[in-house]
């Protein structure tokens, strides 16, 4: 099998790891960014030649241009490129600050948004490459005090599907790849945000309820995340992938649920109002 170059995002823990580790284990090369400790990284990968680790901030646009550049000289060329970088934020929609709601999309959607601009002039050069922008279930369904972070991934969706078309005439492939609860760090009180305000009419609502359901459910996660870095590298090696790409039982079955319960309600009210069509 051909040997791949990766650029994987958020690469400090959790899938991004995960997906550095599978890769370097099928023999590809890999350019791993993080926001800090990037030696600390390297060096606890065993520091293989086929890996280079920079620090960069997605949100920081000239910083994402330095790391593909750097990328670029190391390695040649990208193959693969995974946005993975992100965190999710907690509360009613009510509750968060327009700050808050800032960085969640600084993150989210924005630095998606920065890695795509500074690598396609590379790939579509190359007329070749697969962007895989990391999803989530709360983009295929909306959850109280998880709707903001869950609205970012719906962007997510949104961009991918875009991308495929735009990227098609180049031979640029694009999955939006949207795990459900794996057992990473995300569920973890420090790799979340909670809004900072916190109104209490939301208390006895499903808002109240699943504010609770991080602590709970951190490390029972049903998905394996070295398990969800193979179906990656698998997906990576597929000729043609799909654009949309549920991950886990969860994340197939929430789809599924939001499918139909979109389609049935657009069908029962699709004729109760008056046409809007110009007469002739």
């Amino acid at each position: 099998m051909k040997q791949k170059v990766w650029f994987v995002t958020g690469a400090s823990k959790g899938f991004g790891l995960e997906i550095v580790k599978e890769a370097l284990a099928a023999g590809d090369k890999v350019v791993a960014t993080v926001r800090n400790n990037a030696a600390a990284l390297l060096s606890d990968l065993g520091s293989p030649s086929e890996l280079t680790v920079v620090t960069m901030d997605v949100v920081k646009e000239l910083e994402v241009k330095q790391a593909v550049n750097d990328g670029i000289a190391k390695f040649g060329h990208f193959d693969v490129v995974v946005n993975n970088a992100g965190f999710g934020i907690v509360g009613a929609i009510e509750e968060a600050s327009d700050e808050e709601v800032r960085r969640q999309y600084d993150t989210n959607v924005f630095g998606v948004l920065n890695v795509v601009r500074a690598v396609l002039p590379h790939l579509r050069e190359r007329k070749s490459g697969h962007i895989i922008n990391i999803s989530s279930l709360f983009g295929y369904g909306a959850l109280p005090a998880w709707a903001l972070y869950g609205s970012t991934k719906y962007a997510v969706e949104g961009i991918s599907e875009g991308l495929s078309l735009e990227l098609a005439p180049f031979n640029i492939k694009v999955t939006s790849l949207a795990p459900g609860l794996f057992r990473t760090q995300f569920l973890n009180s420090q790799s979340y945000s909670a809004t900072a305000n916190v109104i209490a009419d939301y208390a006895e609502t499903m808002v109240g309820q699943m504010k609770n359901v991080p602590d709970s459910l951190h490390g029972n996660q049903p998905g394996d995340p070295a398990k969800l870095a193979k179906v990656v590298i698998e997906l990576a090696a597929v000729e043609n992938p799909p654009l949309h790409l549920p991950v886990g039982q969860d994340s197939f079955q929430t789809y599924r649920t939001n499918r139909d319960k979109i389609s049935h309600e657009i069908e029962k009210w699709a004729d109760k109002f008056t046409p809007t069509e110009i007469s002739a």
